[in-house]
């Protein structure tokens, strides 16, 4: 299938999930635009059933630049999901970028992964993670995730540091969004699309708090390990960068009433 006009620009798409973040929205956009400027991009927020204002904040940032879409999920899906959804919805660039709203992934460093993922065009990576640096969770999170993401790495053979901070190509999108997998961490896991990851330090959020409770956290880790201790037959069963059409993912994002803009 021949790349469409701004595809072949090599632009670049930032999917961000949205869920109480209506006070670091402007920021973001603001900070994504310096970052980065010189570059064909765009953004695409996620707004997650978000029980605050950051609905009518995202909209007005998107009809002040047209650089900016919006996709609202009524009801709500978790980051994941939602990254997915906007994986979905912006299927018309060359990269794809999925970082957080709440400012602990600096978009300073898009720069970096872009700019490594280039280096790979000759087949080195088609994914390249900002490697978690930096104290910016509790202690008990920090001790936590670290183990998580050691476990998930002894699994799928991720990056010791890979979270879903993260740039990747067709490919590994084309993972994230047919595999149906509980985390777009795991997908690329799954893809066998080759990775590197970058050192990024990360920041305490400005402002509120975390959308993830203990619970919620410990219930997403169980999932992801469980379905990446299987993921290789499922991998086998998505064609690499064949159509999208009616993969998990799809369906499970259709299950949320949603609207993009």
């Amino acid at each position: 299938m021949t790349s469409s006009p701004l595809a072949r620009a090599g632009a670049v798409a930032v999917v961000t999930p949205v869920y109480g973040n209506e006070t670091t929205l402007a920021e973001l956009v603001r900070r994504l635009a310096v970052a980065l400027d010189g570059r064909n991009w765009r953004l695409r927020m996620v707004v997650d059933a978000s029980p605050d204002a950051s609905l009518v904040v995202a909209r007005r940032l998107a009809a002040a630049d047209p650089r900016i879409a919006v996709t609202a999920l009524h009801v709500n899906a978790g980051q994941h999901r939602a990254l997915s959804r906007g994986l979905v919805d912006e299927d018309d660039a060359a990269v794809w970028v999925c970082l957080d709203a709440d400012l602990q992934d600096p978009p300073e460093a898009i720069p970096l992964l872009l700019d490594r993922l280039a280096a790979g065009d000759a087949g080195d990576v088609g994914v390249v993670f900002a490697g978690r640096r930096g104290t910016y969770e509790s202690r008990g999170r920090t001790m936590t995730g670290r183990m998580h993401r050691a476990v998930m790495s002894r699994l799928s053979g991720l990056p010791p540091d890979a979270g879903a901070f993260v740039a990747m190509g067709p490919v590994a999108r084309h993972a994230v969004i047919s595999l149906g997998s509980p985390s777009i961490v795991a997908a690329i896991g799954a893809s066998g699309v080759a990775l590197a990851s970058v050192p990024v330090g990360r920041h305490p959020r400005p402002s509120g708090l975390s959308a993830w409770s203990s619970a919620g956290r410990v219930r997403q880790s169980v999932r992801t390990l469980a379905w990446s201790a299987t993921a290789g037959r499922r991998a086998a069963q998505v064609p690499p960068g064949g159509p999208v059409a009616d993969g998990p993912a799809t369906t499970a994002s259709h299950r949320c009433t949603s609207v993009s803009e």
